[in-house]
């Protein structure tokens, strides 16, 4: 009886484990630590400084757009809103998939940010848990 209960203690560790690994992953440090990577990342951004954004930017997200294309689309897109007047986050929920991406660790932020020529206007950040242990921006959307 006591080989029966040790296995099933075994298998249900082994069942468990991913499980609490991904709890762990999703704790308040390491929202926080998201949160904070992606404030510094939109920092770069609000001061054009749109090649060190990419530069600071996840592997994935590297993989995905050119450097030039990323200065480009923030030329065209985000320097016509001006600038920042406020920033406030709305939500952040923890995921381990996205459309479009690799399974990982991301947190999907929302924020309600009026600027300077668009008053209303919703900015999602995506960090992610990066290869070397570090969150980095993965994915930036204004609406």
């Amino acid at each position: 009886m006591g080989i029966k209960v040790c296995a099933a203690l075994i298998l249900l560790s082994f069942v468990l484990a991913p499980v609490c690994q991904e709890t762990l992953l999703a704790g308040p440090a390491d929202e926080k630590a998201a949160l904070e990577s992606a404030g510094a990342w939109l920092g770069l951004v609000d001061s054009t400084e749109y090649d060190k954004s990419w530069d600071q930017a996840a592997a994935f997200f590297k993989g995905a757009v050119a450097k030039a294309q990323w200065f480009g689309s923030l030329q065209g897109v985000r320097k016509p809103l001006g600038a920042v007047i406020s920033r406030q986050i709305v939500s952040a929920k923890y995921t381990t998939n996205l459309p479009g991406a690799p399974d990982g660790h991301y947190v999907v932020i929302q924020y309600n940010t009026a600027f300077e020529n668009k008053k209303s206007a919703v900015e999602t950040v995506i960090p992610m848990l990066d290869k070397d242990g570090s969150w980095r921006v993965s994915g930036y959307f204004i609406k």
